[in-house]
């Protein structure tokens, strides 16, 4: 197709803060009383907002998940994102190329929090290009995997979401980008942080990237393709 806009995902697709924000979540829990490996939170929570997880963490931690814990999750957790969070390999150059060639037309729309996406896209240098087009899905009347942050997007940017490619790197996102209409392209550059691209795939993703800077050359034989 020939995309008229790219609406991305934040956490693993730009910034790889996904084992960061996950370690930080399961020190807290172990700390809770519910001891999980690495990669069993990760596999738990990736593309998922902690409160959206509450019954299940209260039930095998036995407490309730308080306001005073979430404060102190995102006040561990923005502290090691500010100290350790790198940009996912080729995105910056990725984005910066995507915006050239639409003119500007990109969003960054996340299930995260306003002020974490912010943040990392400052630290990283992509604030500038996605100036006035951040979205989070706590700002929506659901977040992912309910289209809402993608249509928000999608419309502030003036076009239809049948028109825009969204890139994601988890089952939920894809689920979000192919409800609103979307057509979405996976990333999985690994199982550590990304969900795998067979399962990209079975919910719905067009194609899956192993490489964020293969995205230019990915939308340029789209546009090819539908040209001819």
């Amino acid at each position: 197709m020939n995309f008229e806009a790219v609406l991305f995902d934040c956490d693993g697709v730009l910034v790889d803060s996904e084992p960061i924000t996950n370690g930080v979540l399961r020190d807290m829990l172990e700390e809770a009383g519910w001891a999980l490996t690495a990669e069993e939170c990760m596999r738990l929570f990736i593309g998922k907002t902690v409160r959206s997880e509450a019954a299940r963490i209260e039930a095998h931690t036995g407490r309730p998940l308080t306001d005073a814990w979430m404060d102190a999750f995102y006040a561990r957790r923005n502290a090691r994102l500010a100290a350790e969070l790198q940009a996912i390999d080729g995105a910056v150059e990725a984005v910066r190329a995507v915006h050239a060639r639409l003119g500007g037309r990109i969003a960054c729309a996340s299930g995260a929090d306003r002020f974490k996406v912010e943040m990392q896209l400052q630290m990283v240098g992509l604030a500038p290009l996605f100036a006035g087009h951040v979205f989070s899905g706590h700002e929506m009347p659901a977040t992912k995997p309910a289209p809402d942050v993608y249509l928000a997007a999608a419309a502030a940017l003036g076009v239809p979401p049948e028109r825009c490619l969204v890139v994601e790197d988890t089952v939920t996102g894809v689920a979000a980008g192919v409800a609103a209409g979307a057509t979405v392209l996976g990333y999985s550059p690994s199982p550590v942080g990304h969900d795998a691209a067979g399962a990209l795939r079975a919910a719905g993703a067009r194609d899956v990237l192993a490489h964020m800077r293969d995205l230019p050359a990915w939308l340029e034989a789209a546009t090819r393709t539908a040209s001819v």
